[in-house]
């Protein structure tokens, strides 16, 4: 008896043993961000900058069908810990390729996953691992953010609608603290989250490398002062609308069915000790999966004409403007004159009710318009329902792609749960094997998609110009919206905000008009969001018509590119203004915006190289909160080192080409 009474004693301190807690540390290559995870009954992290603590212990789990949970009782096996340069060539990103530096640390479970975070200097991220011959049935994932502080926040909400998680990822921000996020019980929010952590710099909550995997939307935690985000469910029935478009009506209690050997997505804290840092913070891109196209010359950036926005409006012409054929060989030769890249087809070329891309409306000669486009070296993309084109991936892509169509638009996804997230890369594979660009609306924020199929060309999932058409000015602060976005949505990749209004409002004058929209703020406010936006592919919104009557406008539009080789922010604050400058063969290019609060601010060359540059300034004009419209444009000469100070309108901006003399 007395042997078996000790071997009952030795064997539950063997279990306590097994899941006592085990401390690890893991920083930033500048030492700045300091991650500290403890693994036991449970697993937390917590995250320090400077030495200050800004993230307090949050769980991290993944709980599966099974009652098993990864994260609980952790069994350690091994852990690794190094360091790690990579050398990311970037397509289409803000800049050609950067060095991209990280220290890593992994814990590695005796029950067949890892944990494995990475901390750069402008963020840290986690995610888990798998190694299981069985297929994987995943219940919930833990995913908290509890703050050391009652932190101020800019966080934007879904739309308030009965199924929660059907949402556009177009709204507006709201700036509130941490302790606000409970007030908001009947809206969920999504990512990026930008957290204020005061002296110490700012916060970007997101993740990286969604695949075949839900993306998280985002709420407050009951019991502390922080967010806690879930996945989406997974859809159990759906419905089709009029339009094609697929809408789940019911869900499972689990999220996501998957394969038990893989990496999941990252977990992403973002940080900028600096707000200018915020819009060129490389996480998202950097944690995504490489390219899985190796032949990527015949991906082009470039401007478009758009349809839409304008409501398909002509004047001055001899014909009947609308969806015919007439009207976009107009469109067709607007472009060639400016030397605009692209033509966009957008909602109407095919009747979408019937589900069928591969019958055009009568009206449309979608062969003969792709004929004249070629022969004025214009190519054609096509709008389409995305559920349609999923229908229909093969035949249509294969069908067009022959023809000659550059690419899709595809919309009205708004939603990002498993089973949408594959429908994604399914059309991002397709849509590269016959070499076709693709431009998500209706779309969730980019996760790092575009470095894993660069086809991707743009993204929608931000509150652009487009809510112009039938948002008032007391329910849209656009001017404070347009110099929010940099620093948060953009950051997590390019935005298709489809800018470029002709009709232009100063404070006060706006009004919503469907087929006539005009923007809030000035012109050089637009003009600007063509430099300062990451849109490797972008819209000119506006009517032929109106561009062809502002002539100058037009053709500076026309000559700033839509890739560069680098991006800068010069100087901007979160919600106030920013200066963007890039550059690309050699020729640099400055834009700015401000809120509607007017603002003077002062450009610093010392980023040129030496030697005299020519500076080809477009302004507000001293009328332009009078009056929108107004602006002026300036030549200017200066040198590396040299200092220029140009005054913003309210809602107001600039732009500056800069070649050397």
């Amino acid at each position: 008896m007395k042997k078996i009474f000790v071997l009952m004693l030795v064997l539950p301190m063997l279990a306590l043993q097994s899941v006592a807690a085990k401390s690890y540390s893991l920083k930033s290559p500048n030492g700045v961000l300091e991650v500290k995870v403890e693994a036991a009954a449970q697993t937390y992290y917590t995250l320090t900058v400077d030495g200050v603590e800004v993230i307090a212990p949050s769980r991290i789990a993944m709980e599966m069908e099974s009652g098993v949970v990864l994260g609980d009782n952790v069994r350690v096996r091994k852990v690794s810990q190094g360091s790690c340069k990579e050398h990311i060539v970037a397509p289409l990103y803000r800049q050609a390729e950067f060095d991209a530096e990280y220290n890593y640390l992994t814990i590695l479970s005796r029950d067949g996953y890892s944990l494995e975070l990475r901390a750069y200097n402008d963020g840290v991220a986690y995610r888990f691992v798998t190694a299981k011959k069985e297929e994987l049935t995943i219940r919930n994932e833990v995913v908290e953010f509890n703050f050391a502080e009652d932190y101020n926040l800019v966080i934007p909400y879904a739309d308030k609608r009965n199924d929660p998680y059907y949402t556009s990822f177009e709204s507006q921000y709201t700036l509130e603290k941490v302790s606000d996020v409970k007030s908001h019980t009947d809206r969920l929010a999504f990512m990026p989250v930008m957290v204020d952590i005061a002296e110490r710099g700012k916060l970007l909550l997101t993740e990286a490398d969604v695949e075949d995997y839900p993306g998280l939307f985002v709420t407050f935690a009951e019991e502390k002062v922080g967010l806690k985000a879930f996945p989406t469910p997974l859809p159990s029935e759906w419905k089709i609308t009029g339009s094609g478009s697929k809408r789940p009506t019911a869900y499972h209690d689990i999220v996501a069915k998957t394969k038990g050997c893989r990496t999941f997505p990252w977990r992403v804290v973002g940080y900028a000790a600096d707000d200018t840092q915020l819009p060129v913070n490389n996480m998202v891109y950097q944690l995504a999966a490489p390219s899985r196209i190796e032949d990527t010359s015949w991906i082009k950036g470039g401007k478009s004409t758009w349809d839409w926005w304008n409501g398909v409006r002509l004047y001055g012409v001899d014909f009947r403007a609308g969806i015919n054929t007439e009207t976009y060989k107009y469109h067709i030769d607007f472009a060639a004159k400016y030397g605009i890249e692209y033509v966009m087809l957008d909602d109407g070329w095919y009747p979408f009710h019937k589900r069928n891309l591969l019958e055009p409306y009568e009206s449309m000669n979608i062969p003969e318009l792709v004929k004249y486009a070629d022969e004025r070296g214009v190519k054609l993309l096509l709008w389409a329902v995305g559920q349609t084109l999923l229908e229909q991936a093969e035949e249509a892509c294969e069908h067009y792609s022959k023809m000659g169509i550059a690419g899709f638009k595809v919309d009205f996804f708004d939603a990002q749960d498993q089973l949408l997230v594959q429908d994604i890369y399914r059309l991002s594979e397709v849509t590269a094997k016959h070499k076709l660009l693709i431009d998500f609306h209706g779309m969730y924020k980019p996760t790092g998609l575009s470095r894993t199929y660069p086809n991707v060309i743009n993204y929608e999932g931000v509150f652009g110009l487009e809510q112009m058409k039938w948002t008032d000015r007391d329910r849209a602060d656009m001017p404070l919206n347009d110099v929010l976005i940099p620093y948060i949505r953009m950051a997590a990749g390019p935005m298709d905000y489809t800018q470029g209004a002709m009709l232009n409002a100063a404070k006060g004058d706006f009004r919503s008009i469907d087929k006539r929209p005009m923007s809030q703020g000035t012109r050089a406010h637009q003009v600007a969001m063509y430099v300062v936006y990451d849109s490797p592919f972008v819209m000119l919104c506006d009517t032929p018509s109106n561009y062809l009557r502002e002539d100058e406008t037009t053709r500076y539009i026309a000559s700033i590119p839509t890739v560069f080789t680098s991006s800068k922010v010069l100087s901007g604050k979160v919600g106030e203004h920013i200066v963007m400058a890039r550059e690309k063969d050699g020729v640099w290019y400055v834009g700015a915006l401000t809120s509607w609060e007017p603002r003077e601010v002062e450009v610093d060359f010392s980023f040129l190289a030496e030697g005299e540059w020519e500076v080809a300034l477009f302004r507000d004009g001293i009328n332009a909160d009078l009056t929108g419209l107004d602006y002026k444009t300036e030549n200017l000469t200066v040198k590396a080192g040299d200092k220029q100070s140009v005054k913003m309108a309210p809602g107001g901006g600039f732009a500056m080409i800069i070649k050397r003399k």
